[in-house]
């Protein structure tokens, strides 16, 4: 059997180790645009704060120890078309074409990141994105004969590099188009993150929200400075745009395959799409939403990997379904932890639930512990049926450990009158007698009397 898989990253190449466990007589091969394969894109930020010097730290495993499995690995590939009449790839490598046959097919090319459209912004030399090792290593390289860097979206990937840029000694100006900072999170969440930050800021950054960029100006192609929406104008040294990332689906969309509601590819649970002996998985495939039933586009490597090997798993002819997503999510910014899963009280209410909720703040841990500190925790729960719909956690360490916690109440559908009474660990370094997730729930039944 010969198996293509198209992308290299965190999908691609789950799907290739594990097709090859199942099928060691198979043919497998793997074509990525990429110099790399197997990386930690998720690693960028913390290579370019210096958290670890080598940037090969961030490789999973090369070219050579696929190869060493069985697996033929074609870097620097392009490919350009998918015939799913013919069941072939044309794939460009060195200006040359060539078509290259499958039995099974697997997409897993990944999300491009969001370039916005601004005159001029792909003809300096000191824009960046961040997506592949080369970026990483280009980052890290201009950071360090900086003193200002300017950041363009606040959401996961601005804030870890901010804290990569304040570490390293820069000032940093972050422009977020939308109204608040980290905005997938609800606004009292959001305003909190904030808050925090600033708290701890010693005009080594600034946020601009309800901003944008709408002119460079600079010398050859370097950029100097910019202006944005509202007339300022920020000299700087180097920017990175961190506005998002969009599903990489052309090639399947010209061959016929289908595209979601989301812009992503769409899958059935086996991860297949809608032409015989093709899968997709990864950032360019659509999830459903384990508590909204709703198709989303959440791109995330611990996602991805579980796609992968649920489409190796199919298309080597074991039986496997995949549920779908919580979008849980967590990072750090200069010690601040922000967490969250399924969804918010902004989305409920859009979606149809009526939704209730509750704020708490507590230490993360009993009080006499000198690393204590506190978290404010977001509790969301229908009001008409009891259940839990999500939660979101900002502060201490001890943050992410709350929602973790949650996502298998959400997992099981659980009710807050279900979850209320858990058996949650407890010793001083690692928790109050209570549980904050515990306080959470007990004031949430107070609003739902007829349900606890």
């Amino acid at each position: 059997m010969n198996i293509v898989i198209i992308g290299a990253v965190a999908a691609g190449a789950k799907a290739a180790a594990k097709i090859k466990r199942l099928l060691p007589d198979a043919s497998v091969k793997i074509f990525t645009r990429d110099n790399h394969v197997s990386y930690s894109s998720c690693g960028l930020p913390y290579y370019i704060a210096g958290n670890f010097a080598d940037y090969k730290a961030l490789l999973v495993r090369s070219p050579e120890e696929f190869r060493q499995d069985g697996i033929e690995v074609y870097l620097n590939c392009n490919v350009e078309k998918i015939v799913p009449p013919d069941n072939e790839i044309l794939v460009c490598r060195d200006c040359l074409t060539t078509p290259i046959h499958y039995d099974k097919l697997i997409i897993a090319t990944g999300a491009n990141p969001f370039v916005p459209y601004i005159k001029g912004i792909k003809d300096f030399k000191n824009i960046y994105t961040v997506r592949t090792v080369e970026d990483g290593i280009n980052i890290r390289k201009k950071m360090l004969e900086s003193k200002h860097a300017l950041i363009i979206g606040s959401g996961y990937i601005g804030l870890e590099l901010l804290e990569s840029f304040v570490r390293n000694n820069l000032k940093v100006t972050i422009i977020e188009q939308k109204e608040r900072i980290m905005p997938a999170y609800d606004d009292d969440m959001s305003d909190l993150i904030r808050k925090k930050l600033e708290e701890i800021n010693n005009g080594r950054f600034e946020f601009l929200t309800g901003e944008k960029v709408v002119e460079l100006i600079g010398k050859e192609d370097n950029l100097e400075k910019v202006v944005t929406s509202s007339g300022k104008i920020i000299n700087t040294d180097m920017m990175v745009l961190c506005a998002g990332v969009r599903p990489n689906v052309e090639i399947a969309e010209d061959a016929g395959i289908e595209i979601g509601t989301t812009g992503a590819i769409k899958v059935n649970k086996l991860m297949r799409t809608n032409i015989e002996n093709i899968y997709a998985c990864g950032d360019c495939a659509e999830k459903t939403h384990i508590v909204s039933g709703q198709n989303v586009w959440i791109p995330l490597g611990s996602t991805a990997n579980k796609e992968g090997r649920c489409a190796a798993m199919n298309a080597a002819g074991v039986y496997c379904e995949f549920d779908g997503v919580l979008a849980s999510t967590v990072t750090r910014c200069l010690k601040i932890t922000m967490a969250m899963t399924g969804i918010t009280e902004r989305e409920a209410k859009i979606i149809g639930f009526t939704p209730v909720s509750v704020t708490i703040t507590k230490n993360d841990m009993v009080g006499y512990m000198p690393e204590a500190g506190e978290i404010t925790i977001k509790v969301v729960a229908d009001k008409i049926t009891g259940l839990l719909l999500g939660g979101q956690a900002v502060g201490a360490v001890g943050a992410d450990k709350r929602i973790n916690t949650l996502t298998s109440a959400l997992l099981g559908h659980l009710t807050v009158a279900e979850f209320k009474n858990n058996d949650l660990t407890y010793s001083p370094p690692y928790s109050p007698t209570i549980d904050p997730l515990l306080d959470a729930a007990q004031i949430l039944c107070t609003k739902l009397s007829n349900r606890c």
